[in-house]
C-alpha cells in the first residue's frame, strides 16, 4: 500500500520547517547573545534537547492516538503559530534580564533564555516526528521500524532543501518575519489538506486563497511585527537600518550624536571615534620609513582608512572586508567616512575573506595591518595562527611590516590575559625574526622579516610623525613617548614574553581561541573561569582513559543482560546516540576545516549542509531499498552484525577525516585547490551524512524488532540520536576543539564509538536467529 503524496509532502515539510526555523532563530539569538562558538553551542544544545524531549517523551502520546493523520495536521498548524511567536519571544528576551544592546551575556543567562524561548516550538517539532511515523505506519500498514526510517528519510530530504533555500535565497532577500510567514503558510496548507482531502479543483482553490492571504495580509502584518520587535530588541537606541546577510545580522543605530554598526548584536565600530581610528593604522605605518602599498584587513570604515591616506608616500591602499553588505551600509549611512576614501583613486576595496585575498593576490605590500577583533571565535582565530602569519609574510616585501592589535590592559595584566598575549606573540615570532610591541589598553604587535627594519624607539616614530605632517588628535608627540616609557616596556615585555611551555596557535590546534574563550568566561563570574580552567587543565590521556573505562563498564553491564528482550534495543539505542555525537563532530570538523583552509565557509555553508542532509536522505533510502530486496533473508542477528560493522566504520571516520584535512593543506595548485574546495569538501559532507542515514534504518529494525506496529515508541530512537548530537554540540564547541584541537577531538570521538561497536557485536553473537 503506497503512502499518499500529501502525507509524504507533509513529512518532508517537518524537516523543511525545522531547518529554516533553526537558521532564523539561531541568527536572532546570536544578536541577543554574542556570536561565538560557546553561545552557538548552548543554543544548539537546547534546541536538540527540547526536540529530543518532544520526540521521545511527548512522542509516546502521539504514537497512541487513534487518528495520527489528524494529530499530525494539528501539530503542523500549531507549529505555524509557534514559529513567529518564538521569534517575537527571542527579540523580547533581553528585557527579562535588562540587557543593553551590545552588552555581552554570560553563559548562565544564555542558557536560561534559549532554554525558555525554544521550549514550545522545539518540543512540538520533535513530537511531529513521532506523529508522522504513526501516520506513515497507519497509511502503509508498516512496522514501527520501517515507518520511523521512512520519516527520517523524508525529514532529511526536506532539511536539505530548506537549508539550501535558507542560505541562497531567504536570508539574502527576506526579513525574519517574512521567512516565518512563508513557513507558517506552508504548514497551514499542509494541515488543511491532511485533514480534508478535496478534489484537485478544491485543492487549487485552497492554494489560491492562501496565496491571496499571503499577498494581501501578511506584508502588512510582517511589517508591523518587524518594527515592534526590533524596537524591543534595540530599545536603548534609535534604529536607522537593519539588514540580514549570509554572514549575520547587521544593524545601524543612532545614539548621542554617533552612529554605530552592530554585527550579530556586537558593535563593530562607532563614528565618530577618532582615537580608535588613528591608533589602528598610524602606529603600524610609522614603523615603516616610507610605506607605499598598504593592505588593511577589516575595520576601515570607522575612519581608519581615511587616516591612513594622510601618509604622503602611500600610493595604494587595499581594503578587505568580508561582508559586501557592510560596504552598502557604509555608502548609505556613513557617507562622511566612506565617500572620501571611495573617491580616492588609491583605494581598492575588496569584499572577500582577508586570508583568501592573501592567498590569491599577486601583489606585495609594504605594510599589512590586521584590524579584526580578538580570536574569541574559531572564525576569527584563523587570522592569528602560524599558517596565516606565514601567508602574510609571503606577501610582504623584504622591508615590509606586519601589524596586529589585541585587547589588553592599561595597567594590570591578569594571568589569563598574559597567557593569551604570550601565545600570540610566540606564534608571531615563529614566523617573523623581528617582533616588537606597544603596550596599553590595546596591545599592538609589529613584525618584520629582518632585524633593523622596525623603529628602535619612540624618538624615531616621532621624527616620522613630524616629517609626514599628519593631522591627528591622539597619535601625537606627547602620547607616543607615554605609551613607550622604558619601565612600562620592560614590565610588559616580562609579562608577555613566551615561555618554554607556551603553545603555538595553529589552524588545527587553535589554542589562542581557547585563551580567548578563557578571557571571555572570566568577564562574568569567577566560577565560570575556574570551571573552564579546571577542565582545560585535565590531561588528554586521563580523559581518554576515563572515557574508555566508563564505556568498558557499560559494555560489561549490558553484556550481562544476555537473554533479555531489551538488550538488543539498548545496543541499537546506544549506537544511534554515539552516531549522533559523531555526526555532529564530523560536521563541525568539516566546517572548521574548510574555514581554516579557504576562509569563505559562509559562501560554501549552504552547499556543505545541503550535501550533508542529502547524504542522510540517500543513506536512508539506500538502506531501506536494500532491506526490501532481501527482506525474506533478514534476521535480527544479521541486522545486529550489520549495525556493528557500520558503527566500526563510523568510529574510524573522524580519524580518516583528519588525515584528509592534513593532506588538503599540502595542495598548492589552483586546479587542486578548486577541486578540494568545490568537490572534495562537499563529497566529505555527503559521505558523513550517508553513514548516519544508512545506519538509522538498520538500527530501527533492531530497536523496533519486537514492537510490531505499536507506534508509541516511534520517536524514541530519533530522540536518542538528537541527545547524542546535543552532547556533541556542547562538548565540541565549548571544550574539545578549543582545548585539544582537531586531532585529539577526532581521536576522542573514535574512542567514544568503541563501546557501541563492542555492544553491537556482543548483541549479534549472543542472539539466536529469528526471522524478521
Amino acid at each position: 500500500m503506497r503512502v499518499s503524496f500529501t502525507l509524504r509532502a507533509a513529512l518532508a515539510l517537518i524537516g523543511f520547517t525545522a531547518i529554516l526555523a533553526q537558521v532564523v532563530l539561531m541568527r536572532e539569538l546570536m544578536v541577543v547573545f554574542y556570536g561565538n562558538e560557546i553561545s552557538l553551542g548552548i543554543v544548539l544544545a537546547n534546541w536538540l534537547l527540547w526536540t529530543a524531549f518532544g520526540s521521545g517523551v511527548l512522542g509516546r502520546l502521539a504514537g497512541r492516538t487513534q487518528n495520527p493523520r489528524a494529530l499530525l495536521a494539528g501539530l503542523q498548524a500549531f507549529v505555524a503559530v509557534a514559529f513567529p511567536s518564538t521569534l517575537l519571544a527571542v527579540r523580547a528576551s533581553k528585557n527579562a534580564f535588562h540587557v543593553t544592546a551590545g552588552e555581552i551575556l554570560g553563559p548562565g543567562p544564555m542558557f536560561l533564555i534559549s532554554l525558555v524561548v525554544l521550549s514550545v516550538f522545539c518540543s512540538v517539532s520533535g513530537m511531529l516526528f513521532a506523529a508522522g511515523s504513526a501516520a506513515f505506519a497507519r497509511d502503509r500498514n508498516a512496522s514501527t521500524g520501517e515507518a520511523s526510517s521512512s520519516v527520517y528519510l523524508l525529514e532529511a530530504a526536506g532539511s536539505g532543501v530548506g537549508g539550501l533555500l535558507a542560505s541562497l535565497v531567504f536570508i539574502r532577500y527576506l526579513t525574519a518575519f517574512e521567512i516565518a510567514s512563508i513557513v507558517s503558510l506552508l504548514n497551514f496548507v499542509a494541515a488543511t489538506v491532511l485533514v480534508w482531502q478535496p478534489s484537485r479543483l478544491r485543492r487549487a482553490v485552497i492554494g489560491f486563497l492562501f496565496a491571496a492571504f499571503a499577498l494581501l495580509v501578511f506584508p502588512f502584518v510582517n511589517d508591523q511585527l518587524e518594527r515592534a520587535s526590533l524596537a524591543w530588541l534595540w530599545r536603548d537606541f534609535q534604529i536607522v537600518k537593519t539588514r540580514n546577510s549570509v554572514y549575520g545580522n547587521l544593524a545601524v543605530v543612532r545614539t548621542e550624536g554617533a552612529h554605530s554598526l552592530f554585527q550579530n548584536g556586537l558593535v563593530m565600530f562607532t563614528v565618530p571615534d577618532p582615537a580608535a581610528a588613528e591608533e589602528a593604522v598610524h602606529f603600524a605605518l610609522l614603523q615603516h620609513p616610507a610605506p607605499k602599498d598598504l593592505l588593511l584587513i577589516g575595520g576601515g570604515l570607522n575612519g581608519s582608512l581615511r587616516q591612513a591616506l594622510q601618509h604622503p608616500t602611500l600610493k595604494r591602499a587595499d581594503y578587505v572586508e568580508l561582508d559586501p553588505a557592510i560596504f552598502e551600509l557604509a555608502r548609505a549611512y556613513f557617507p562622511s567616512q566612506w565617500a572620501p576614501v571611495r573617491s580616492d583613486p588609491r583605494v581598492h576595496a575588496h569584499a572577500t575573506d582577508g586570508r583568501l585575498f592573501l592567498k590569491t593576490t599577486p601583489q606585495t605590500f609594504d605594510v599589512i595591518i590586521l584590524n579584526l577583533p580578538d580570536p574569541e571565535t574559531a572564525q576569527l582565530n584563523r587570522f592569528y595562527t602560524l599558517e596565516f602569519f606565514r601567508e602574510a609574510a609571503a606577501r610582504l616585501r623584504p622591508d615590509g611590516v606586519f601589524s596586529l592589535q589585541v585587547r589588553a590592559s592599561e595597567n594590570y595584566i591578569s594571568p589569563e590575559l598574559a597567557e593569551f598575549l604570550r601565545c600570540v606573540r610566540k606564534t608571531l615570532a615563529d614566523v617573523f625574526p623581528a617582533v616588537t610591541f606597544m603596550p596599553g589598553e590595546t596591545f599592538h604587535l609589529f613584525a618584520a622579516k629582518h632585524d633593523g627594519i622596525l623603529a628602535t624607539g619612540p624618538q624615531e616614530l616621532l621624527e616620522r610623525l613630524q616629517s609626514r605632517h599628519l593631522q591627528t588628535s591622539y597619535v601625537r608627540e606627547y602620547y607616543i613617548p607615554f605609551r613607550m616609557l622604558p619601565d612600562r616596556m620592560r614590565d610588559t615585555d616580562a609579562q608577555t614574553r613566551w615561555r618554554a611551555d607556551t603553545p603555538v596557535n595553529r589552524d588545527f590546534t587553535p589554542v589562542a581561541y581557547y585563551f580567548g574563550v578563557a578571557l571571555w568566561s572570566g568577564r562574568f563570574h569567577r566560577d565560570f573561569r575556574r570551571a573552564f580552567h579546571s577542565l582545560a587543565g585535565i590531561r588528554f590521556d586521563w580523559i581518554v582513559g576515563s572515557v574508555g573505562l566508563v564505556l568498558l563498564g557499560l559494555v560489561g553491564m549490558l553484556g550481562g543482560l544476555a537473554g533479555r528482550e531489551r538488550r538488543h534495543r539498548l545496543s541499537a539505542g546506544i549506537c544511534v546516540a554515539a552516531t549522533g555525537f559523531t555526526l555532529m563532530g564530523l560536521e563541525v570538523l568539516i566546517l572548521l576545516g574548510f574555514q581554516a583552509l579557504f576562509g569563505y565557509v559562509y559562501y560554501q555553508l549552504a552547499i556543505l549542509i545541503a550535501a550533508f542532509m542529502v547524504g542522510m536522505a540517500a543513506g536512508s533510502r539506500w538502506a531501506l531499498r536494500a532491506h526490501h530486496r532481501t527482506a525474506h533473508l533478514a534476521t535480527r542477528r544479521g541486522d545486529s552484525i550489520a549495525l556493528a560493522w557500520l558503527q566500526a566504520i563510523i568510529a574510524i571516520s573522524p580519524l580518516l577525516l583528519y588525515a584528509l584535512l592534513v593532506w588538503f593543506t599540502k595542495v598548492r595548485s589552483t586546479v587542486g585547490l578548486f577541486a578540494v574546495s568545490q568537490l572534495l569538501f562537499p563529497l566529505l559532507a555527503l559521505l558523513s551524512g550517508l553513514l548516519g542515514g544508512y545506519e538509522f534504518p538498520v538500527a530501527s529494525r533492531v530497536f523496533f524488532s519486537d514492537a510490531g506496529k505499536a507506534t508509541h515508541r516511534a520517536g524514541t530512537l530519533y530522540a536518542l540520536d538528537l541527545l547524542g548530537a546535543c552532547l556533541g554540540a556542547v562538548v565540541l564547541s565549548v571544550y574539545l576543539v578549543p582545548v585539544f584541537g582537531f586531532f585529539k577531538t577526532a581521536l576522542l570521538i573514535a574512542v567514544v564509538n568503541a563501546a557501541p561497536v563492542g555492544l553491537a557485536f556482543l548483541s549479534s553473537f549472543r542472539q539466536r536467529p529469528r526471522p524478521a
